[in-house]
């Protein structure tokens, strides 16, 4: 049991990755499909989460050096990072605001309730500040990590996609499309297609976080 959790991540994730290799459709995306797998399965045998995660913790313990080791290559590439400063700091500033504003407003058109709305905010950062900031402004932290998860899961599923039939090249934009709206799931799945683009997509992560709660907390009091 003390290994249950490393084998059933671990052997799901490389079953659906062979899959997607050989057909590489975004429903066969090998993050989505292992969640809802290992989900249905823990459901099935009713071993409860908190035993799946702790035969697992090897897994989240190394999810920390995995994030820092995103380092490396935006090291390797700092030169044209450089280079392009500039837009890279106006696009988290516009793409962090869009994706804070399109969310709030949806929600509001769809009748969420206010702490719906003040949940939903910050869904395109990663969930450690997204819950944070979310507590902050008075929303509901659970329901901003589902929403923070479930950002990121689509992010990784559909993302690529999307840039590909908006007929978006330069890797730049890509990587920061990614890093802004779908945080680590984007910026893990991006970094497989281009080194460029997921330096870029880790940069714009860790800056649309900081950004994000700056400014969440001001920008919803004029929301309100």
């Amino acid at each position: 049991m003390n290994s249950l959790g490393i084998f059933i991540t671990i052997g799901t994730f490389y079953l659906f990755s062979k899959i997607y290799e050989k057909r590489k459709t975004f429903y066969l995306n090998p993050v989505l499909l292992s969640i809802i797998t290992i989900a249905l399965f823990l459901h099935i045998t009713e071993i409860k989460y908190e035993t799946y995660m702790e035969s697992a913790q090897i897994l989240s313990f190394l999810l920390g050096p995995a994030v820092v080791s995103l380092a490396i290559p935006l090291y390797k590439q700092r030169g044209i990072i450089k280079a392009y400063s500039k837009q890279i700091f106006f696009g988290i500033v516009f793409g962090g605001a869009l994706a804070i504003l399109s969310a709030f407003y949806v929600a509001k058109i769809l009748g969420g309730t206010p702490e719906v709305l003040l949940s939903i905010a910050p869904k395109s950062i990663t969930t450690a500040i997204a819950i944070g900031v979310s507590e902050k402004i008075g929303g509901i932290p659970a329901l901003t990590a589902v929403l923070v998860i479930l950002t990121g899961i689509l992010g990784n599923a559909v993302g690529i996609e999307i840039l590909n039939i908006s007929k978006v090249k330069d890797k730049v934009a890509r990587g920061l499309a990614m890093g802004v709206t779908s945080h680590g799931l984007g910026t893990a799945r991006i970094i497989l297609d281009d080194e460029l683009s997921g330096a870029v997509s880790g940069l714009a992560m860790a800056l649309n976080g900081i950004f994000t709660s700056l400014i969440l907390p001001y920008l919803i009091k004029f929301l309100k």
